[in-house]
């Protein structure tokens, strides 16, 4: 089996509709098509959606998603964000967090700080909360409840 190292990825910038907009402020949009199959070692920086074939590891610091019509086979995916709507096996690891929609299927792994899980899907796996560090541990007990309140809104 050969496996590519790409180190580059044409980017497309979506301006219709207001949640590509959203991206587009955030950062550029790569977009790997339906049609398309990429097998190796994929490296980013901003936002990536998957929409095709991926077979191999992604190491990221920008948000993923993974549509409904996409099938990943990975070794690991490391990454800010991660947002699964298609068919997933392998370990995911989010910085911040994971979120498995309605209908997709992921068999793996999840580790992150927050781990969002919808109705109807299909999960097989472990599940690991990381701490976050910009998050103070509190005493619950001993502090009022408004005050608590306040300062979680306040973060």
């Amino acid at each position: 089996m050969l496996i590519y190292e790409y180190s580059f990825i044409i980017t497309y910038v979506y301006t219709k509709g207001e949640k590509m907009k959203n991206r587009k402020r955030e950062g550029s949009l790569t977009v790997l098509g339906k049609e398309t199959v990429f097998d190796g070692v994929l490296q980013f920086t901003d936002s990536l959606k998957i929409d095709g074939k991926f077979i191999g590891a992604i190491d990221s610091k920008g948000a993923l998603e993974i549509s409904k019509s996409a099938e990943c086979r990975v070794q690991y995916v490391k990454a800010a964000s991660i947002e699964v709507q298609g068919s997933v096996v392998g370990s995911l690891t989010a910085a911040d967090k994971i979120d498995l929609k309605t209908g997709c299927f992921v068999k793996g792994d999840l580790t992150a700080g927050r781990i969002r899980i919808a109705d109807k899907v299909s999960f097989e796996g472990s599940v690991r909360m990381i701490r976050n560090n910009n998050f103070a541990e509190k005493n619950l007990f001993s502090i009022k409840s408004e005050q608590l309140k306040e300062q979680l809104l306040s973060e």
